[in-house]
């Protein structure tokens, strides 16, 4: 039995081969590699798809949060509301910057922040709250941004785990004073390697994100801002963009099909997400368990992979030991020792979401 892996990119990939071989022909043979006219055109019409107005090409989506944070003048001192349970990302650009992560505990529905949790970790010193959309679920924007508001903090979207998930028909990238993309590979919309971009609506904020991108230049040579740094989404990634992005929705619908199919084996011992609703893509399926060790040998077994994510809390990171507090937050706490994802991409095969379906069914914990 050939085992069922978490994901298959060269499956991904295989389905749009010649289409992406065009697109980087047709980069190689104009000679133009870097802040080109594929970034310009890829810019454009993936801020067209947001429903924002400005889109800004980078190197990765950490560099984004970075950006993003420096261009709404967030740095050293100030303090960032964070959640703790997804990856470190937003906390690694905050380090970068010299600002402080706070963290707030997660929604135990759908574990990510929410404004009771954000509320509860504002103090006089709050700057910026990042909400990530961990695994593709979106966060309740709108009642983020009454709370940002209200309280004058800048409110920034980590939108990498989100790409096409839309809310009160807004989409992931538009609710944010800034919001930041990741299209690592394994994303929703992925590139073939490293690439990211920030969304936003305030063309000042575009500016800036534009010069800080590359040295602070606002002309060839002529820094006037910063601290910047060198972050370009370079033009081969932005030809694969352009060829994928209009993939994206139906990639998605069929991500949504497959997270219905699992969700539908019931478990007494499976806590399975809610997979009803647009704001929700599937990025990861993630199911809870406190018997996760078992569930995961009983997967290998069946030859199907699965994986943590996320296994440690921002605030349990050895590198950030003495740095952060070790904040009380029992319900991400509680997640990171139940969370297991299964596989959920859009080539998966029925026969194969067959099998997972039947290996949910057949575990005995």
């Amino acid at each position: 039995m050939q085992q069922i892996a978490l994901n298959d990119l060269a499956r991904h990939v295989s389905t749009q081969r010649d289409a992406l071989m065009q697109a980087m022909a047709r980069v190689v043979d104009s000679g133009w590699f870097v802040l080109g006219p594929e970034l310009e055109a890829f810019e454009s019409e993936f801020a067209a798809y947001c429903g924002i107005a400005h889109a800004i090409g980078v190197a990765n989506g950490t560099d984004a949060i970075e950006l993003a944070l420096r261009a709404l003048d967030i740095g050293a001192g100030d303090e960032v509301v964070v959640a703790a349970n997804a990856g470190m990302y937003s906390t690694t650009a905050l380090r970068a910057i010299g600002a402080a992560p706070v963290f707030a505990d997660v929604d135990d529905r759908h574990l990510v922040v929410d404004a009771a949790g954000v509320s509860a970790a504002l103090t006089p010193r709050t700057r910026a709250v990042i909400v990530t959309h961990l695994y593709g679920r979106m966060a309740d924007m709108t009642a983020l941004r009454t709370l940002a508001d209200r309280a004058g903090v800048v409110l920034i979207e980590d939108c990498a785990q989100a790409h096409g998930a839309r809310q009160s028909g807004r989409h992931a990238g538009s609710w944010g004073d800034a919001a930041c993309f990741s299209f690592y590979p394994t994303k929703n919309l992925g590139a073939l390697g490293d690439a990211g971009l920030v969304t936003c609506a305030d063309a000042s904020v575009a500016q800036r994100v534009r010069r800080l991108r590359q040295y602070g230049w606002e002309r060839k040579y002529v820094a006037v801002d910063g601290p910047a740094r060198n972050s370009r989404l370079d033009e081969l990634q932005a030809a694969v963009l352009r060829v994928t992005l209009p993939l994206l929705d139906g990639w998605n619908a069929r991500r949504q099909e497959i997270a219905c199919r699992y969700a539908a084996v019931e478990h007494p011992a499976l806590r399975h997400p809610d997979v009803d609703g647009e704001d929700y893509v599937a990025h990861l399926y993630v199911v809870r368990t406190p018997a996760r060790d078992s569930l995961r040998r009983h997967l290998t077994m069946c030859e199907i992979a699965s994986d943590t994510h996320y296994p440690l809390l921002d605030t349990k990171q050895p590198v950030l030991r003495g740095l952060v507090a070790d904040t009380a937050l029992p319900i991400s706490a509680t997640a990171a020792s139940e969370v297991l994802s299964l596989p959920c991409y859009p080539e998966l095969t029925d026969d194969e979401v067959q099998r997972v379906c039947a290996a949910l069914a057949s575990w005995t914990p």
